[in-house]
C-alpha cells in the first residue's frame, strides 16, 4: 500500500496516509502520458479558423499582365495561390475535426501513471480538508502561503477536493495559478502542469473508484 504525507494547517508532514497502488504506485508509462496529454489537448481545439481559397479572396478578376512578351510566366489574375495575397491551395475550414480518440481503459492508466509519478517526485501530499471562513481570496492565499505553497508561477498549486464549498470556489478564482476542482474534473494536463498537487481525504476514495 502506497503512503502519502498528509500535510498540516503550517504545511508540515504529520503522518502517512494510505493510498491504493494501482493509482499512486504505478510504473511511469511515458508514451502513453504523452498521448493521453495530447488527446486532452487535442479535444479541447476549436474547429474555429478559416482560410480563404482563390475564389473567396478579393482580387481584381483582370489579367495582370499580357500573356506573352514579358519574359514572365503567364497569369491569368491576382488570386492565384502563387501570388502574394492570393488564396491557399487547400485552405483550413472552421469544420477542421482535431479529436482524437483514447478509449477508457488507456485515459484510466494514463491518469493513474501521472498522479504516481507525481507522488514519487514529492509534489503529490494530502489533506485532512481545505476551507476558509469567507470568500475572501486574500484568506486562501494566506492559508496556501502559511502552508509554505505559494500562488504564483513557479508554486502552482491544483487541489482536488472532495467537497468544495462556495467559499473556496469565490475565493480561488482570482488566483491564477490555484485551481482547485473535484476529482471527476481533474485532466492530465492539470496534473502536468502544476506544480503541486494536494488531494483531500475524501477525494482520494474516489480516484481509486476513477481511475484503478
Amino acid at each position: 500500500m502506497m503512503q502519502l504525507e498528509l500535510l498540516n494547517e503550517q504545511g508540515q508532514a504529520t503522518s502517512k496516509v494510505d493510498a491504493p497502488d494501482t493509482v499512486f504506485a504505478r510504473d511511469y508509462n511515458e508514451a502513453l502520458v504523452h498521448q493521453v496529454v495530447v488527446a486532452f489537448q487535442a479535444n479541447a481545439r476549436q474547429g474555429t479558423r478559416a482560410q480563404l481559397d482563390r475564389g473567396e479572396v478579393k482580387h481584381s478578376t483582370k489579367k495582370p499582365f499580357r500573356q506573352k512578351g514579358t519574359g514572365r510566366a503567364r497569369a491569368g489574375m491576382t488570386s492565384s495561390p502563387l501570388w502574394r495575397g492570393g488564396g491557399r491551395i487547400f485552405p483550413n475550414r472552421p469544420d477542421e475535426n482535431f479529436s482524437q480518440k483514447v478509449n477508457k481503459k488507456m485515459y484510466r492508466a494514463g491518469m493513474a501513471s501521472i498522479l504516481s509519478q507525481l507522488a514519487r517526485d514529492g509534489r503529490l501530499a494530502v489533506v485532512d480538508s481545505i476551507s476558509i471562513d469567507a470568500p475572501k481570496t486574500k484568506l486562501l492565499a494566506a492559508k496556501f502561503k502559511a502552508m509554505g505553497l505559494g500562488t504564483d508561477t513557479k508554486n502552482s498549486v491544483l487541489v482536488i477536493a472532495d467537497q468544495i464549498d462556495d467559499n473556496i470556489a469565490l475565493a480561488s478564482r482570482n488566483l491564477s495559478n490555484v485551481l482547485v476542482v473535484e476529482p471527476r474534473y481533474a485532466d492530465p494536463l492539470s496534473l502536468v502542469f502544476y506544480k503541486k498537487v494536494l488531494v483531500t481525504k475524501g477525494a482520494i476514495e474516489q480516484l481509486k473508484e476513477m481511475f484503478a
